[in-house]
Parts: C-alpha cells; sequence; structure tokens
C-alpha cells in the first residue's frame, strides 16, 4: 500500500466522488486508494458511514456512494413554523426550500435532511420533499400532557412543534393531565403516524419557580449535564498553571491589567491594559487561552464542538466547558497566574491600529472590575473606589482614551449602533419573578465591546495572512425582498434613500444619525434592524456589515464560544511557526464547524428568549388589570403590539380592543387607520393599555388600549 493510503479524510473522497462523476462503491472508491479489505473496513469505511450519517454522502440502492449536489438534493435543517409548514435551510448556499405539512409530519423543528426540488411556484421559489432524515435532534420534548378519552399525548412546549406525541397509557407513570412532562421519543414521527413516546420526568406545572429554565433545557435539547470523561478531563487539569508552561511564555504578570464584567459573571474570558506611547498607544487584549487544555479529538473538545456556545439564562448558566474550566483554570479571576493569548496592538493618534501581534503569555489579573465600578470610577469619581482600585486607575485612564479614538474612528467608517436595552429578572426567596429591570449599556461597556472589536479584526487578518483556515463572523448586507420594503418605507417616512443595489453601512447609519432625538427614531430603527441579514460563521471572508467591517472573526470568549476555540488553535499554531500542513482543519470541516455553529447560536438564543418569555408572562399575571405606558412595537393585520415602558414586555391589542371602528392595515407605512373617525396607530406610537389577560401555555399577553397618550 501506498503512504496516501495511511489517511483517509472526508476531503479525500469527496475529491475522489468530484473526479469519478458518478456514485461509486466502498469496492471501486478501496481500489482508488490502494487499500486491501481489511484496511477498508478498519480506515474507509468509518469515514463513510459518518459522511453518510451527516448528510454529506448518499448511499444509494446500488450500495454506491454519491455527492447530494450532484444528485439534485439539498442537504439542510427544518425550520419550522406553527402553522405547520416548513423550510429546509441549505447548509451551503441557495434558497430555502418549502416544505408542504404533509412533509412536515416527519420530522421536527432543527432535524436534518435531505430533499428534493419538486416544484417552482410563479415566483421563483422551490417546494421540495424529504427524501431522507439525516439526523433527527429530539430525543426527548417537553410539553403539557392531555388525556382525552383515555387517550394520552403530549403537546410540545415549542410552538414550532405542531405534532402531539402519543404516549400509551402504560408508560404515562404518575403524570397527571395539565402537569409539563418530558416525554422521551421510543419512535420518531412518519408520514403515516405521529411520534410515540414515554414520559421520563414530570417538570411540574407552568407557572412554578425554575420551570421555565427546565422547560427551555428539553424542549431546545439543550445538552446540560457533563459526561464523567469530560468533567474528569477537566479537574485532571488542577486548580493552578503548570509553572513550566508558564516559564517558557512572554510573561505580563507585573502589567496592571483588569477585568471588566458584569457582576454576576463567573468566566472571565478577557483582561485589557492601555499605556501611552509616543503619539499614540500600546493596547493590550489578554484572552484566556482555553486551547492549552481543550486539544482536537479528546473528550473535552467533542463535547464543547456538541454545545457550540454556553448558554445564558436569567436564573442560571449551561456552560460549554465544565466549571472547573470555565470559571476555573481558565477564567482570568484577579490575584491568580493564567495563561492567556494577547494581541498587542499599536494605537496611532487617531485610533488607528497601525500593527498587531499575538503571543502566548502568563498573566495575572490585578483587578476584577464590574461594568458599575467603571462607571462609578471615571464618571462620578466615587472617591471609596478610587481608593479601592487606585493602582489601576491609570490603566482605566488610558483605555478610556483609547475608547474614545476607537469609538470616533467607529462613527467614521459607518458602524451601526442599535443601543438595545437588556432585562434582568430579579427573583423573591421562592424564585419567583419580583421584578424586571432594563439594564442600559453605557460608556463601560462600550470600551470593552470596541477593544474587543479591535481584537477580533486583528485575530482575523493575522489568521487569513497565515492562510490557514478560520470561520470569520459573517454579516452580509441586507436581502433583496428585505431591501425593498424598507425603501417603500422609508420612502413613505420622507426619507430618501440614494443607494444603488445594495446599500453600505454607512448609508444605514447616515439616517441613523440624521434622526438621532427625532419622534420618528425607534420607528426607524426597528425597521431598519429588521431589514439585516443574520450573522453566520463560514470559512469565506464577506464581511461584516453591522460593524462596517472587512475582516471580522470570534477571538475574544473561548471558555463560551467554540468558533473562538477554533481560532485560538489557528493563532497558537502560527506563532509556534508549524507547518500549515499539520493543522488540524480544513476548509470543509471549516465549513461543517461553521453551520454547526450558526445553529447552536441560534438554538441557544431562542432557548434563552423562550425562558424569558415566560419569566415576563409569569411576572404579568400578578398584573392582570394594572394600566401601563408603552410604545407601539409592531402593527400587523390583526392588531398592535405593544411594548410596556421600563419592563420591555409586549403584548398583543387585537384589533377587536381597538375603539370601535373598522380598521385599514397599510403593511407599508407600519400602520393602521379607523375608517370612520381616522384614529390612526403606527409604530412608535406612544399609547396607554390594560393587562387583560396572560396566557403562559402558549406565552402571550393580551392588552387593551386604555387610551392613547399625546406624542
Amino acid at each position: 500500500m501506498t503512504d496516501q493510503s495511511s489517511h483517509i479524510t472526508p476531503e479525500r473522497i469527496r475529491a475522489a466522488l468530484e473526479q469519478a462523476g458518478r456514485p461509486v462503491s466502498r469496492r471501486q472508491l478501496s481500489h482508488l486508494f490502494d487499500l486491501d479489505k481489511a484496511a477498508s473496513d478498519e480506515r474507509l469505511r468509518p469515514v463513510l458511514m459518518d459522511m453518510v450519517a451527516r448528510g454529506e454522502l448518499v448511499k444509494n440502492r446500488r450500495a454506491a456512494y454519491g455527492l447530494p449536489s450532484q444528485m439534485d438534493l439539498v442537504a439542510g435543517r427544518i425550520n419550522a413554523h406553527p402553522d405547520g409548514f416548513g423550510f429546509v435551510i441549505p447548509d451551503g448556499d441557495g434558497d430555502d426550500l418549502y416544505l408542504a405539512p404533509k412533509q412536515m409530519r416527519q420530522v421536527f423543528n432543527g432535524d436534518r435532511v435531505l430533499a428534493a426540488v419538486t416544484a417552482v411556484d410563479r415566483r421563483g421559489r422551490k417546494e421540495g420533499a424529504i427524501v431522507e432524515v439525516v439526523e433527527r435532534v429530539h430525543t426527548q420534548v417537553a410539553g403539557r400532557l392531555l388525556i382525552e378519552s383515555g387517550v394520552a399525548t403530549v403537546v410540545p412546549d415549542d410552538p414550532r412543534m405542531t405534532q402531539e406525541i402519543l404516549v400509551p397509557s402504560e408508560r404515562v407513570g404518575e403524570a397527571k393531565p395539565g402537569q409539563v412532562v418530558v416525554v422521551r421519543i421510543d419512535k420518531p414521527p412518519t408520514m403515516k403516524r405521529g411520534a410515540v413516546g414515554e414520559i421520563i420526568a414530570v417538570l411540574g406545572h407552568a407557572d412554578e419557580p425554575g420551570i421555565a429554565t427546565d422547560i427551555a433545557v428539553y424542549s431546545h435539547q439543550l445538552p446540560w449535564e457533563f459526561p464523567e470523561a469530560v468533567t474528569r478531563e477537566a479537574e485532571g487539569f488542577g486548580a493552578e498553571v503548570n509553572p513550566d508552561t508558564a516559564g517558557k511564555r512572554l510573561d505580563l504578570r507585573d502589567l496592571p491589567m483588569v477585568t471588566i464584567d458584569g457582576a454576576d459573571a463567573r468566566d472571565l474570558d478577557d483582561a485589557v491594559f492601555a499605556e501611552p506611547r509616543g503619539d499614540g498607544f500600546r493596547v493590550l487584549v489578554a484572552i484566556a487561552d482555553v486551547a492549552e487544555y481543550v486539544h482536537p479529538g479528546r473528550p473535552l473538545d467533542d463535547e464543547a464542538e456538541k454545545r457550540g456556545t454556553s448558554v445564558y439564562f436569567p436564573d442560571r448558566v449551561i456552560p460549554m466547558l465544565p466549571e472547573a474550566l470555565s470559571n476555573g483554570l481558565c477564567s482570568l479571576n484577579p490575584k491568580v497566574d493564567r495563561l492567556c493569548l494577547v494581541c498587542e496592538m499599536k494605537v496611532d493618534g487617531k485610533g488607528k491600529v497601525t500593527s498587531s501581534r499575538f503571543h502566548e503569555a502568563v498573566m495575572r489579573s490585578h483587578a476584577r472590575l464590574t461594568y458599575d465600578h467603571v462607571r462609578r470610577i471615571m464618571e462620578a469619581g466615587d472617591p471609596d473606589l478610587t481608593e479601592r482600585f487606585g493602582h489601576v486607575l491609570g490603566n482605566l485612564q488610558a483605555l478610556f482614551e483609547v475608547y474614545r479614538l476607537f469609538f470616533r474612528r467607529r462613527e467614521r467608517r459607518g458602524a451601526l449602533d442599535f443601543d438595545s436595552q437588556q432585562a434582568y429578572f430579579e427573583f423573591d426567596t421562592d424564585g419567583r419573578v419580583a421584578n424586571i429591570r432594563l439594564q442600559q449599556r453605557h460608556d463601560a461597556h462600550r470600551l470593552i465591546e470596541e477593544l474587543m472589536v479591535a481584537a477580533n479584526v486583528e485575530a482575523a487578518k493575522f489568521v487569513g495572512r497565515g492562510k490557514l483556515p478560520l470561520l470569520y463572523r459573517v454579516h452580509e448586507p441586507p436581502p433583496s425582498d428585505k431591501l425593498e420594503g424598507l425603501e417603500e418605507f422609508l420612502r413613505v417616512n420622507g426619507i430618501q434613500v440614494r443607494w444603488s443595489e445594495t446599500p453600505d453601512p454607512q448609508q444605514f447609519a447616515a439616517i441613523q444619525h440624521k434622526l438621532s432625538g427625532q419622534p420618528n427614531e425607534s420607528l426607524v430603527n426597528a425597521q431598519l434592524l429588521r431589514s439585516l441579514s443574520m450573522a453566520v460563521y463560514q470559512p469565506e471572508n464577506k464581511g461584516h456589515f453591522g460593524l462596517a467591517l472587512e475582516h471580522y472573526a470570534h477571538f475574544t470568549s473561548p471558555i463560551r464560544r467554540y468558533p473562538d476555540l477554533l481560532l485560538h488553535r489557528a493563532i497558537k499554531h502560527l506563532c509556534r511557526n508549524l507547518k500549515k500542513r499539520d493543522f488540524h482543519y480544513g476548509h470543509a470541516r471549516m465549513e461543517e464547524l461553521g453551520r454547526h455553529c450558526s445553529w447552536t447560536e441560534r438554538r441557544a438564543e431562542d432557548a434563552s428568549r423562550d425562558v424569558e418569555e415566560r419569566l415576563k408572562c409569569q411576572f404579568m399575571q400578578r398584573h392582570v388589570g394594572d394600566i401601563f405606558g408603552g410604545i407601539i412595537s409592531g402593527v400587523t393585520s390583526f392588531g398592535l403590539f405593544v411594548e410596556i415602558d421600563n419592563l420591555a414586555v409586549s403584548g398583543l391589542v387585537h384589533v377587536t380592543a381597538l375603539p370601535n371602528d373598522y380598521y385599514h392595515f397599510d403593511p407599508v407605512s407600519s400602520s393602521m387607520t379607523g375608517k370612520r373617525r381616522g384614529i390612526r396607530y403606527r409604530l412608535a406610537d406612544r399609547v396607554r393599555v390594560e393587562v387583560i389577560a396572560v396566557n403562559l401555555e402558549e406565552r402571550k399577553i393580551d392588552f387593551r388600549l386604555f387610551e392613547q397618550e399625546d406624542d
């Protein structure tokens, strides 16, 4: 056998199939790779089986392997709609494929499938049929138990899972009707019958404390328990940095570096330092060196890849890495040695990064600051905090000077700024929501954001120059269909646009700047935000529209994001001057990881949003009959969505709850107008509403228009 037969990779198999131009059997592939039967069984067969399981290959009825793209099949993930239909979101480029409700009977939201195009409608939209279910994501589902006429079913909590799950009577256990339960799927759905399962846990009733997060964990299939091998590997590194490893690195322990995070943060990824140098500054962004402990092919890495990201809930965190690393050995805690990767930047007097380099280093955080600490020190001159953190005050002052330079440069290049408020939940001793506060971003938050953006840019450029595969954080310009609606909306509101086929970020930013402080500012910002594409991870660099950057990747949060860990491995590979051919990842593998990480990110966001919506409903149950001021955040043909001031709680004023009249809905101006009285409601109008009903199971809040406030 030749040396080439020693390592069979998916890339080599894909290349062989592309060259063959037709499906090829395993025997034929073995011949191409010069493998005997034993080597074929040992080396080729497992790779083929894995590629088929991932949907990268199709095994036909003649036992030959082919590429889905050559068979006119679309590989992708199911995106289900609550109304029963759905779409296949392709793994690669291409339009979404519509699936009729009949096709959706056999899958759940998030499943991976191979589908064939069966028709194209008059508008060019493709309709398809599922050929094969490649991966079933849902092994367990949380939902409400119903028992009618002796037949038990579980209605999934996720509204995108429209099929009820049948539970045989002997598999109901001690669960009672109306309770939220976890059902294990024993038989997945098919075209002819629904899913069948067994109840394995009772979570309780929908309004119980803590249940919101429990439901989300099961509904979104979040891995929440670490396998024993993973925990054992993480704990095996101990609690302190190895002195021999630290001794071989750039020593930054004497620099007064600081961490700046939220008060409740425990996984501290980044530390920062700045000092004046000539007409500019020397800036260091130190990031936890997770890659020193988490290696490809090990249980820790397999689990981190599977999770993709940490998931943050108001009452708990499901980390990507075990606590021994995420809150311990990798976290840049104060007064202890930690291994890190450092981005060292030279910044000139105009905020431009003129050069940068990366180091494997050892550091010691000199202070654990919160955003509130920094604000009170830098804006209010708090005497107690200034004295307490006086040893890092010079660093803070230099950091703020760099931040102001970076921020002005950000404004000049036209980066967008949607300064959103985040809801913070306060719980009572019983675990129920006692209050909801909005956390406002201020300069301490923006300081860290600008420093992280700068380091992310330099990391992307560094690895790009080194010609190693990496996952860029790509945010493409608005798609044409959303752009058309936006242009029409802006014209109706008296805003002229002069972009050609695709706008640049500066034009969006100019609109934001022009309307800053105007009555319709939030109205237009909402429409701009809705027009944007979703950011994704992919190895092709297409820039970041929202940040107005040509090169951007995630480098600064390897404790909680897998793409950052991948980028760290590439940086360390280059810092050690290793050969490119010895890098663990190829382009095709990066494509696959990009799709997976984009999906786990969406999954985490959806789960967090579900929990917040349920907690808001639990809170508002105690306020039925109360009156609140708010702003119209959405207008539809069936009513107005209103967001209550200072709570970030939204509900619906159904058209039938408006003052008696016949209403005309105008989607272009996002308004609703009464035909008889001429009363007009539109986005950003201020109103007063009464809470009339809360549906906890459907996470819906109903309002009645109380009276309209003056603008």
